[in-house]
């Protein structure tokens, strides 16, 4: 069994924002495998289906993203679900738009709702996929307007690509399980160049 978890802030006031990098991959996993989200028995939404023989929850926490964590923690542990069974799914200011970049574990490098997984599972052991987010705007902006602006037009096309690519790595890492295969696939796949 596997979590996948994208991280985001609730609201149609966040749609499309870069901070909602994380749910945007997970809408594209539920359309992919034809799992609908529905409200859980605590702040989030999740849905549960199978992917090559396995079976999948998708998730998003209804918490804002700085306590994203409390409900990752709930699930994992309802479901008691290894950690490195789980893929925790978020933006990452680092990284350009266009760019995704799998872990196998570390630090939330300044993400905050990854900084609330890891303090609720009381662990960094766990696969993440983190969703470029940053563009030439970010040097002119405070870091908060920008992670919650939305994507520019001339964006649009690249956006698309790369969240098609989270996908597709987030589908091969619940199809294998295995993670360093997953990251040494997507990781230098020539999309990610």
């Amino acid at each position: 069994m596997k979590l996948i978890v994208g991280l985001g802030n609730p609201g149609s006031r966040y749609e499309r924002t870069r901070h909602n990098a994380g749910f945007m991959v997970i809408d594209k996993l539920t359309n992919a495998l034809g799992i609908s989200l529905r409200a859980g028995k605590g702040e989030y939404a999740i849905g549960d289906g199978n992917h090559a023989g396995e079976r999948v929850w998708l998730m998003k926490p209804t918490t804002y993203m700085n306590n994203s964590g409390m409900a990752v923690r709930e699930v994992v542990q309802f479901h008691k679900l290894a950690l490195q069974d789980i893929l925790i799914i978020c933006d990452d200011a680092a990284l350009p738009v266009g760019k995704i970049r799998l872990r196998k574990s570390g630090s939330d490098g300044g993400q905050n709702g990854l900084k609330s997984v890891i303090f609720h599972l009381n662990s960094d052991q766990f696969p993440r996929l983190r969703v470029g987010i940053a563009n030439d705007l970010m040097q002119k902006m405070d870091l908060a307007d920008f992670v919650l602006s939305r994507f520019d037009a001339s964006e649009i096309d690249t956006l698309h690509e790369m969240t098609e690519h989270a996908k597709n790595a987030a589908l091969e890492f619940i199809q294998t399980g295995d993670i360093e295969l997953c990251m040494n696939k997507y990781n230098s796949n020539k999309n990610n160049d």
